[in-house]
């Protein structure tokens, strides 16, 4: 998403409001703005929370970004927000503030630089509705809405005391999910746990995922392992699929279907609610579907076998310790 920025020279308040007060075109809605960023990433092939753990792009390492001043990190949209400006700028560090708190922390922004819109969520009551309330004696009701501020990263600013250069906030514990855990233990399979992307290599035998902190929402972390699972049973050695074509073409779209439906299977059965899609496919996984009709209903069928492959292990386990 490309984020909305502001120069640095024009973040005076009053001329702020003036700029917003001039024109007479209405403003449009932080909400309408965010949601066209992220419909210009999607159209772009690119969605945000398809690889959860940031872009490979960012300097900066791993965690979660921070306000300078007051410590504390940012959440929702805005991680969405900063990380992908982090990557696009190249910054070495996910600290941000405001104009007005680098001059509270005795620096300021240099001169020329852009900002990133963030956003706040809050909520107000309309003079309306409080009267209403104060009449009927009940509690009035609350309007939410978004509020827009501009933040610079520390990169961007000037005489900030130097412990305000600091790497990103420390990820969060991981959420672990029992039932998940004893699962992916079961099967055996080589997990390796480190960098930046999830995949399964079939000449070495070898799962690699991100560590699960580095997730935005941590139960990702096991859809993901139960996808690169999904693919591991196709191993010659096991359900013996085929491997074949590159990123995009028809084989390889076949492949990333059955894993991603395997996983949909496992997760349903564990009572794990993922929070995203491999999205990034959608088009290829289209192209094949339109083309054979029949596609889907080998697709599932492979899946189930999968699905049944990996959660064997658990029925397993469970008969050893009766």
């Amino acid at each position: 998403m490309t984020p909305e920025t502001t120069n640095a020279a024009t973040r005076g308040e009053h001329g702020r409001k003036r700029s917003e007060r001039a024109g007479g075109a209405a403003r449009p809605s932080l909400y309408d703005e965010v949601t066209a960023r992220i419909i210009a990433e999607l159209e772009q092939g690119r969605a945000p929370w398809v690889q959860p753990w940031g872009a490979l792009g960012a300097k900066a390492g791993l965690g979660l970004p921070k306000n300078a001043l007051t410590g504390r990190t940012y959440s929702g949209v805005n991680i969405l927000i900063l990380w992908h400006h982090v990557a696009r700028a190249g910054f070495a560090t996910q600290t941000w503030l405001t104009y007005r708190q680098a001059q509270e922390m005795g620096g300021h922004v240099m001169k020329g630089e852009r900002g990133v819109t963030a956003c706040h969520a809050d909520t107000f009551i309309p003079k309306a509705e409080r009267e209403r309330a104060a009449q009927d004696g009940d509690e009035p009701g609350r309007v939410p809405f978004l509020k827009r501020f501009t933040l610079f990263n520390v990169e961007q600013c000037e005489g900030l005391p130097e412990d305000s250069y600091t790497g990103a906030a420390p990820l969060p514990e991981a959420e672990i999910i029992p039932q998940a855990e004893r699962l992916i233990d079961a099967t055996g399979a080589d997990f390796r746990v480190g960098g930046t992307r999830a995949f399964y290599v079939p000449s070495q035998d070898y799962i690699r995922v991100p560590p699960q902190p580095a997730f935005f929402d941590q139960v990702n972390y096991y859809r993901t392992c139960f996808h690169e699972l999904g693919h591991w049973t196709g191993h010659e050695s096991r359900l013996a699929r085929e491997f074949k074509g590159r990123f995009g073409s028809n084989p390889y779209a076949r492949e990333e279907l059955v894993a991603e439906m395997a996983s949909a299977f496992v997760c349903a059965n564990l009572i794990i609610e993922p929070t995203v899609r491999h999205t990034d496919y959608i088009g290829s996984w289209l192209e094949v579907l339109k083309e054979d009709n029949r596609a889907i209903f080998r697709a599932a069928s492979q899946a189930s076998k999968a699905a049944d492959f990996i959660l064997a292990f658990r029925d397993a386990e469970k008969a050893e310790a009766a």
